[in-house]
Formats: C-alpha cells, sequence, structure tokens
C-alpha cells in the first residue's frame, strides 16, 4: 500500500478518533448538567415542603398570639384613656401683655464645656437648670457641688443616658432613676425632685408606653419636664445665630418657656452664644429663671393625667 494511501487512512482515523472524544464529552457534560438539575430540584423541593410546614406552624402560632395581643391592647387603651398629651397647650400660649417666663435648662450634664457655662450665668447672674447624667469622677462631683452652691437647679437626666437600657423595663427606669438621685444626694446633699427624660416624652425608642415611666414618677413625687423651646444644637452643625434665632422665635409664643439647651464637649458653640442669647432675651423684657415648685409644667404627656 502506498504510504500516500496509509498516511490518509491514519489521519481518518485521528479525526473519527477525536470526533468521538468529543462526543463523549457533551454526552458527559449533558449527564452531569442533567444529574446537578436533578439534584437541585429534589433540594428545592424538599425545602419548599419544609418551608410550607414552617408557615402553616406559624399561622397557627399567630392566630394563638392575636387573641392575647388584643386582650392587652384592649387593657391598655382602657389605662390610658385619659392620658393628655400635647406641649403647646392654650393656656401657655402668649398673647399681648403677658409676662414671659424664660427657663433656660441644660441637659447631658457635666462636660468640659459645664463650668464655661457655669462662668457665663455668673458673669449675668441668671440662674438656669441643669439635668445632669451620672458621673462618678472627681471633677463632675466639683461640677454638681457649683451647680448648688451658685443657686441652679439641680435636675436628674438619668444615670446611665443608656436610652437602650433605660427605656427596656420599667424595672430598669425606676434603677436608673434612684441612682442617680441618691448618688446627687450622696455628693450634694441635694435630693433632686426635677427629672428630664432622656429624649424627652415624645420619643418613639420604648415599647413600653411612656405613660407607665411618668407613672413611675408620679409615685415618687418628682415633677418632670419637656421643653417646648429648643436651640437646636443637638447637631454638629449649628452657629451661634442658629441657637440665638432658635429660642427667640420660639420664647415669643409662650407664657412659659423650657429652653433645651445641650452642655457636651462637642457643643462649644452653645458655650460661645449662651451670652448672646441671654443679653437678647433680656432686651426683649422676659424673665429668665430657675426651674422651681412654682414653675408652670411643660409636658407632653400631662404628668396629672396619669394614674
Amino acid at each position: 500500500m502506498p504510504d500516500k494511501e496509509k498516511e490518509a487512512i491514519r489521519s481518518q482515523q485521528q479525526k473519527r478518533k477525536r470526533i468521538n472524544r468529543i462526543k463523549n464529552g457533551i454526552i458527559l457534560t449533558i449527564a452531569s448538567w442533567m444529574l446537578v438539575s436533578i439534584t437541585v430540584i429534589i433540594i428545592l423541593v424538599v425545602q419548599v415542603i419544609g418551608l410550607n410546614h414552617s408557615v402553616r406552624k406559624l399561622k397557627s402560632n399567630v392566630a394563638s398570639i392575636e387573641g392575647v395581643d388584643s386582650e392587652i391592647s384592649s387593657e391598655e387603651e382602657e389605662k390610658y384613656a385619659n392620658v393628655v398629651t400635647g406641649v403647646d397647650t392654650e393656656d401657655n400660649m402668649y398673647t399681648e401683655g403677658d409676662t414671659q417666663k424664660v427657663y433656660l435648662t441644660f441637659e447631658t450634664v457635666p462636660s468640659e464645656n459645664t463650668n464655661a457655662i457655669l462662668d457665663v450665668l455668673a458673669e449675668y447672674n441668671i440662674k438656669a437648670t441643669f439635668f445632669v447624667c451620672g458621673d462618678d469622677s472627681e471633677e463632675a462631683k466639683a461640677i454638681y457641688k457649683r451647680i448648688v452652691e451658685e443657686g441652679h437647679t439641680l435636675g436628674m437626666n438619668s444615670y446611665v443616658n443608656d436610652f437602650s437600657q433605660i427605656y427596656q423595663s420599667i424595672e430598669n427606669f425606676s434603677e436608673d432613676f434612684h441612682q442617680i438621685q441618691d448618688y446627687l444626694r450622696e455628693v450634694t446633699g441635694v435630693t433632686s425632685v426635677y427629672y428630664r427624660f432622656p429624649g424627652g416624652t415624645f420619643n418613639q425608642v420604648s415599647d413600653v408606653n411612656f405613660a407607665e415611666f411618668v407613672h413611675v414618677l408620679n409615685q415618687e413625687e418628682i415633677t418632670y419636664f419637656d421643653w417646648n423651646v429648643d436651640a437646636g444644637d443637638s447637631g454638629n452643625s449649628y452657629t451661634v445665630d442658629d441657637v440665638v434665632l432658635n429660642v427667640t422665635q420660639g420664647v415669643a409664643n409662650y407664657k412659659t418657656s423650657v429652653v433645651r439647651l445641650h452642655d457636651s464637649e462637642s457643643r462649644g458653640t452653645t458655650v460661645e452664644a449662651l451670652g448672646t442669647l441671654i443679653e437678647t432675651l433680656q432686651d426683649s423684657g422676659v424673665e429668665l429663671l430657675p426651674i422651681d415648685d412654682s414653675t408652670y409644667k411643660v409636658q407632653y404627656i400631662k404628668a396629672e393625667s396619669v394614674e
């Protein structure tokens, strides 16, 4: 057989082998894909069956719980049916000729700025109210004492200032309240009877009805204060003019204004604004006073309506 014919035969044989290898590869790939697909389908079917079972179980549980939730909601509605809410009450709205009283209040005290705030107040001979948090450092103890010694009102703003902890339960709230009151009595000799809820009574951070916390304070014969004028100094981007404008515009609406200001390490602008704010308010003819037992109660949840 000529060499050319032999070469042609070998070439054809190699070609057939390549074709067979390609066919086998394709068949193997298709078979593998089908096996994987069948496996995935089986797994999905099993999961769907399991999910359907879980859904049926959850529906059953929800059905049984809804009756309890409905009962609880009904009890709460009845319990708090007479609770009155609202800061802007008609009897406190300013009309021409009314005497206007303004209470400057500082919260989240003490901080590195507290002494500077006290220095400004001393310069203008103005008394204010400080709702303080717990701090067992010697510097903080000196600040608590200075607040009292210089004639300002010492109020409470919780010990730990941690919303998630304080408002987790009535027990947590009560424990924190007693901790800050007892601590301030130990340090200053004063039993504070004024309180400000961290975030105010209109915040939505707790699953517990806030009237329950107000009830705790009522039992302890503690008066709490929200605010009806906010200086707008809780953020990081504000100016001296912002503070003065926010307060003066707010004060114009009320006979009694409880002004919320902040005292913390990042509130240097509030300290800068304080002197200008005091002068502006004095020029407008308002009285600047510390909170006491005669102060009109600015409260979102009216404590007297909580049994």
